[in-house]
């Protein structure tokens, strides 16, 4: 195999050589606001932004905070801090004022840009309210407790924003910087710099600051468009949000490395995904598995025009092997990969190819990538055999910095030989293959014995009429944990506790069938998919004492030998 020689460039450098090989292609388009930029157009744009934050004091090095919808103003400004060697820090559009304000102040954030309306939310009222300082001090002189560093607002809204400079204003006072000044700054940016900042979802708590630096990024970004096969020809539909590592690094990252277009969504929503794939005629496609899923059960699904796709990816959370069968076969993305990583992986560590077995791309995660050490490691640090299950690391370049001043924190995650720990768990067979069997954490133990979520979901999955399933531990005075399931049904499914109990009897152990269950419309999920195991166990109590009034009293269940356990909700 031939050795993986690490790229030592930085995003402008990335983004330059794609403006100077494809300037008249078609770089981004933008359906809900019918933006059509080629990479020339954009260039200039960037470069614009770029002098624009040089010119109101933004200084290398620095943080800006970027709250904003998929939109192309969100590229701009990716690269426009990448060439004057600031730190991008990305905003989930969700966060509401005491959020943005633990953002704001961890960070030490000294300027924000930010969209003023977004999918019905006002984000300048939840600023102003989070911030109530910027409403009354001078442009570029903020001055407020809730967040210390902040002291510029940039708006990019139609029109003017209390305390905020908006875009023309911004791109008028950056003609005034020298051109020699801009280039210095451009020139002085360097690979192994931190250019990117993406705060963790919180699907286990309270978020912590990713510190990602250009070169991790860049070949993550790399590899993961080779492995799809990327060229200019390309035309990826990105419905992913910017915010999160899949848009930002594989997806509008991706695209720039190989020159291929980006179609910006602006949310998951099935239909107007639909529509964009067939009116543009995208080759590939990037979502969560519960957006493909939703794709595919739309009642409008049989009109979608999906001839031109041809790959794709599905990360962010774990991918059943049903649906992972249905999309390559239904919607024809028989190129579709699955990636695996975390943000601090920047964020790929293993990914299917094209070119695999059917049966490893839709059992496994794929192998690791180029450049990258994956190893599966016991509860002693060491190593197991292949086949065994242990917790997923990695080691490589795409490592993070580490998060941003919590050494402690950093040091539980990278340990001394620099390996990062990610809390999964999985295995690796003999070839390199590695599967995932759930989070390290999430693991049940009741009376002694472990007990996998992942397992017992993947197997309610295959029952009919059931779309989704999450698994937890619900506390138990007698077992200490016992197996909880929240459903998601098909409509007009009927489905029962005892039906789900009597399909599980026989087929799976007996401790691991669940002893609570309750049928949801959804799952709690963070805005790039991942669902919120820690809400659904604050949600099991209130759940599963509507499910004990409804019908009563769980039935006694057999336990081995033909003993006989009872237990209440």
């Amino acid at each position: 195999m031939k050795e993986f020689a690490v790229r030592e460039l930085t995003l402008g450098q990335v983004f330059d050589a794609s403006v100077e090989a494809f300037p008249l292609r078609e770089a981004v388009v933008h359906p809900g606001s019918g933006v059509r930029w080629t990479w020339r157009e954009l260039s200039e744009r960037v470069d614009a932004a770029a002098r624009g934050l040089m010119a109101i004091g933004v200084g290398a090095g620095e943080k800006i905070a970027l709250w904003a919808p998929n939109c192309p103003q969100w590229i701009v400004f990716m690269f426009a801090a990448a060439k004057i060697g600031a730190v991008l820090i990305t905003v989930n559009t969700n966060y509401q004022e005491t959020e943005l304000r633990y953002l704001l102040r961890q960070s030490g954030c000294e300027t924000l840009v930010f969209f003023q309306g977004t999918h019905g939310r006002d984000l300048a009222a939840s600023l102003y309210a989070a911030v109530p300082e910027a409403l009354e001090m001078p442009r570029g002189e903020l001055r407020s407790p809730h967040a210390p560093g902040l002291r510029r607002i940039v708006s990019l809204g139609e029109g003017p924003a209390e305390g905020a400079y908006s875009l023309p204003e911004l791109e008028a006072l950056g003609k005034a910087v020298p051109e020699s000044d801009y280039l210095s700054r451009r020139e002085a940016a360097t690979p192994y710099d931190v250019v990117n900042m993406q705060y963790t979802s919180g699907t286990t708590g309270f978020p912590k600051g990713v510190m990602l630096e250009h070169v991790g990024i860049v070949n993550n970004a790399r590899c993961v468009g080779g492995n799809l096969n990327l060229t200019e020809s390309d035309r990826v539909c990105l419905p992913v949000p910017l915010f999160h590592c899949v848009g930002c690094v594989l997806g509008a990252l991706a695209c720039v490395y190989y020159g291929a277009t980006m179609v910006l969504l602006d949310t998951f929503s099935p239909v107007p995904v639909m529509d964009a794939v067939g009116r543009e005629r995208c080759t590939a496609l990037y979502g969560v598995p519960s957006f493909f899923q939703s794709v595919l059960h739309h009642r409008l699904f049989p009109r979608f025009e999906c001839g031109t796709l041809r790959t794709g990816i599905m990360a962010g959370a774990v991918c059943p092997e049903a649906l992972m069968r249905a999309v390559m076969g239904r919607m024809g993305l028989e190129g579709i990969t699955i990636c695996y990583g975390l943000t601090e992986g920047a964020p790929v560590l293993t990914q299917t190819r094209m070119d695999d077995p059917v049966e490893r791309r839709v059992a496994t995660v794929g192998r690791p990538l180029p450049g990258i050490e994956v190893s599966i490691r016991g509860r002693d640090g060491k190593e197991v055999p292949h086949g065994c299950e242990g917790e997923v690391c990695c080691r490589g370049y795409n490592v993070m910095r580490g998060y941003y001043a919590m050494p402690e924190a950093t040091a539980e995650a990278i340990d001394a030989d620099g390996w990062l720990h990610t809390g999964d768990l999985g295995c690796m067979d003999a070839d390199g293959y590695v599967s995932i069997r759930g989070r390290i954490k999430d693991m049940i133990i009741r009376g002694g014995e472990n007990i996998s979520p992942r397992e017992v979901e993947d197997y309610l999955r295959t029952m009919e009429g059931v779309l989704d399933v999450q698994v937890i531990g619900v506390p138990s005075v007698r077992y200490g944990e016992e197996v909880g399931a929240f459903l998601i049904v098909r409509e007009g499914a009927d489905i029962s506790p005892e039906a789900v109990r009597a399909f599980c009897r026989g087929r799976i152990a007996w401790y691991k069938i669940p002893r609570h269950l309750a049928v949801v419309e959804a799952f709690p999920q963070t805005a790039s998919g991942k669902v919120q195991k820690y809400k659904l166990r604050e949600m099991a109590e209130s759940c599963f004492a509507a499910d004990a009034e409804r019908f009563g009293r769980l039935p006694p269940e057999e336990g081995p030998g033909g003993r006989r356990e009872c237990n209440q909700l």
